[in-house]
């Protein structure tokens, strides 16, 4: 009986860094309008705020991560609220092989831009089907993003103390 070494090219593979998208789906969605049908009367142009953020989660660890890019879109009047829409769209990420701080970067920047378009089209057939002009979300530099909330977080940790001998 013989046992058959690996390749060194095989060995080698299973080092090398991966990333797939396993799945891109949409994990949850609400609308609200709560002045329809007499809203659609009004000639006012509303204010339009709009507000997105990610989380990640590890769902097998060192291999399979899961991440949300949450979109909330508000609309309103000085009186009242036009509309609200919230969409959460996921991915199912595979991802191997990263040190920790490559890996961090994946997840607050690769993942959220590969994301970042199907939120785009759900909030704006989202609204359009509501009877309401289309809200189209602009492009996210989440590089950006992701280098303020490293250094935000640098920003919140103490000094460490150092040692006198």
């Amino acid at each position: 009986m013989s046992e058959q070494a690996q390749p060194p090219q095989a060995a080698e593979d299973m080092t090398q860094p991966i990333f797939s998208i396993e799945k891109i789906y949409l994990k949850d969605m609400s609308l609200e309008a709560p002045g329809t049908p007499k809203i659609f009367l009004q000639s006012e142009t509303p204010q339009v705020d709009v507000n997105i953020h990610t989380a990640a989660t590890v769902i097998e660890a060192g291999a399979l991560y899961e991440v949300v890019l949450t979109a909330t879109i508000t609309a309103k009047l000085p009186d009242h609220t036009v509309f609200l829409v919230e969409v959460a769209q996921a991915g199912l990420f595979h991802i191997r092989n990263l040190p920790p701080q490559d890996l961090d970067a994946v997840l607050g920047i690769l993942c959220p831009t590969t994301l970042l378009p199907y939120a785009r089209e759900a909030v704006s057939s989202t609204i359009a089907r509501a009877g309401f002009p289309p809200v189209i979300l602009h492009h996210m530099d989440f590089n950006q993003v992701y280098a303020q909330a490293v250094q935000a977080q640098a920003d919140q940790q103490p000094p460490v103390p150092s040692q006198v001998n």
